[in-house]
């Protein structure tokens, strides 16, 4: 074991810190991989060429996994955490070839409230550091390339609004594009959470024309977005090469000219040059557990927005080399998991063995109407001592999820993450309840302070269910309606009684159905916080109406996003957030305070 384990345990940061990585030419040798198939990034961590595909294509597919959660308190629940130490638990422990799939999170809630996402305790990517900053600058690459496409659409508006048709074939456009400027949905993009860029204003040196008069175009409003919600970001996480990421790119629609047909980057003429900024970053970049599993981290697409998923191109390689392969989705079941089957399984055509289910007791015990729980206050004692009652009255979430994932025709094992706090009695309570509700197995973990050793017994749960037999099927068919597919997600999904729609929703559904683009799978954009579209109504909430405030359209991503109730895709800073206890040690030239 790479890195030896103290109690009390130190920070996730000081445990990354101690471990003994392996050099990342050793992690690649597990996968059948040479250096030649490497971009080396420094000494653990590389980028693995796509083509490595070429040589894969007649091996047989792994079994493949997904970890999803329950309905998260907003402390979250440890999915990612689990996901890690399931992996060292199928590796160090049941001594089977696995790796695991994560996301890249964004610098955003790293240096937030959140903090980092690279796992936690004795269940890590490492090095953390690299995890949860600038890895190997694909966000980065996602940044320069959409503001790209940004300052392209304000050039190409700003000279049209200027010259004649024929200037304008003088200088090779052959055609005037015509963007109607109150239609446009592409902002700009940054990787850090400023709400004060949530709506600005651009354009004031171009507010008039060489004859004086005021500009048609310039002011305009727009804002600014975290870049994980960028579109861009889930075209690298939906791509299955080079190829795939050229055609996808070209088919983003970033508003609709004045006789009210699509703009796309084709359009544009920007679509090649995006797709050059991004073709590194289309390589997964390759990493370690503390326990020396490899896992890919790539892509991080918004959980709320996009499908929150990491990339398939990742999971496409993985599936080749490892006999194992455990992936997460965002959030609870109802949105990341949901999403994983709908769109994400549709694309990749990977269908999961199993399916794991992430639960804490005092999650079920806020959705057993528990206090508020909130990021940075201690919990009320509700939640840490033992209250059967408090969490037989939440664990109708837990079935709901559980049926849902049943739903799709997938076996599916629940890990009851405990915390210290925790009983016996209200673990076996879960447990018991879990395996009722239709769960393979429901094993208590304690990855967080022992490793893979806490997750031994979810390890052989999961292989276990692995060997079971599947239906899988997807919710619904692509050739249904824009408003079908909303409906029917709403009312199996979240229960819903039905789902209502504000005027702009419905005219936004018309022009993307006259557009050509209502075959497209549906993308959820709703709180993490509930079943239901309210993020207060907890448990298992009944008798209530989806409203749908708008509908947006990620076609080069491949899908339709209904905005159900308000999204934010730039979130504001806390006021006391993590960057105020990042430093560096100059002595020793480590990080430190990153969580």
């Amino acid at each position: 074991m790479p890195v030896r384990r103290v109690y009390p345990v130190p920070s996730d940061i000081e445990i990354a810190q101690a471990a003994e990585l392996i050099p990342i030419l050793g992690i690649a040798k597990k996968l059948g991989l040479t250096e030649d198939d490497l971009d080396l990034h420094g000494k653990y961590k590389a980028k693995v060429h796509l083509d490595v595909l070429k040589g894969l294509k007649d091996k047989p597919n792994g079994k493949y996994i997904d970890v999803t959660a329950i309905t998260p308190t907003p402390l979250g629940e440890g999915k990612s955490t689990t996901m890690v130490g399931l992996t060292q638990a199928m590796g160090s422990v049941l001594g089977k070839n696995v790796m695991c799939c994560i996301r890249q999170p964004s610098m955003g809630p790293t240096f937030n409230i959140k903090g980092g996402a690279a796992g936690g305790g004795y269940s890590q990517v490492v090095p953390m550091e690299d995890f949860n900053l600038h890895l190997t600058g694909d966000i980065h690459a996602i940044s320069v390339a959409h503001n790209l496409v940004a300052a392209a659409l304000d050039t190409r508006m700003y000279h049209e609004s200027r010259q004649s048709d024929a200037a304008l074939k003088g200088r090779g456009i052959d055609r005037r594009l015509d963007i109607d400027p109150d239609t446009i949905t592409w902002n700009r993009v940054v990787d850090v959470c400023d709400r004060s860029l949530r709506e600005i204003m651009v354009g004031f040196n171009d507010d008039k024309l060489k004859d004086g008069s005021p500009s048609p175009i310039f002011p305009r409003k727009t804002g600014v977005d975290i870049t994980v919600s960028s579109e861009l970001m889930a075209i690298l996480a939906l791509a299955s090469g080079l190829r795939d990421l050229r055609e996808r790119v070209g088919k983003v629609v970033i508003g609709l000219d004045k006789k009210g047909d699509p703009v796309n980057l084709e359009d544009l003429g920007v679509a090649g040059a995006v797709t050059v900024l991004l073709q590194e970053a289309l390589m997964p970049n390759l990493m370690q557990t503390l326990e020396g599993q490899p896992a890919f981290v790539h892509a991080g697409p918004f959980a709320n927005i996009a499908h929150g998923n990491s990339s398939i191109i990742a999971d496409m390689i993985a599936v080749k080399v490892a006999d194992y392969v455990v992936t997460e989705s965002g959030f609870g079941a109802d949105i990341g998991m949901e999403k994983f089957f709908d769109i994400k399984c549709r694309y990749s055509g990977l269908i999961p063995n199993a399916v794991v289910l992430v639960a804490t007791v005092r999650a079920l015990k806020m959705h057993g109407g528990g206090p508020k729980v909130s990021p940075g206050a201690p919990l009320d004692k509700a939640y840490t001592e033992e209250n059967l009652e408090l969490l037989e009255a939440g664990l109708g979430n837990l079935g709901a999820h559980i049926k849902n994932v049943l739903g799709f025709g997938i076996p599916v094992v629940v890990a009851v993450n405990s915390f210290r706090t925790d009983t016996e009695a209200e673990m076996e309570m879960v447990r018991e309840y879990a395996i009722a509700q239709g769960a393979e197995d429901a094993v208590v973990t304690i990855h967080w302070a022992n490793g893979g050793d806490g997750a031994a017994k979810l390890g052989e749960a999961v292989v276990a269910a692995c060997d079971k037999p599947s239906d899988f099927k997807f919710l619904y068919p692509l050739d249904w309606s824009i408003k079908q597919k909303i409906e029917h997600i709403s009312k199996t999904i979240y229960g819903a009684d039905g789902v209502s729609y504000d005027p702009l929703a419905e005219e936004q559904i018309a022009i993307y159905e006259r557009a050509g683009f209502g075959d497209l799978p549906i993308c959820m954009a709703k709180t993490h916080l509930s079943l239901s579209h309210d993020p207060t109504l907890k448990g298992v909430p009944t008798g209530f109406t989806v409203p749908v405030r708008e509908v947006r359209a990620s076609v080069g991503a491949g899908f339709i996003y209904p905005l159900i109730g308000k999204m934010s895709t730039m979130p504001g800073l806390a006021t006391y957030p993590a960057y105020m206890k990042i430093d560096l040690d100059l002595e020793t030239g480590k990080i430190v305070g990153l969580s």
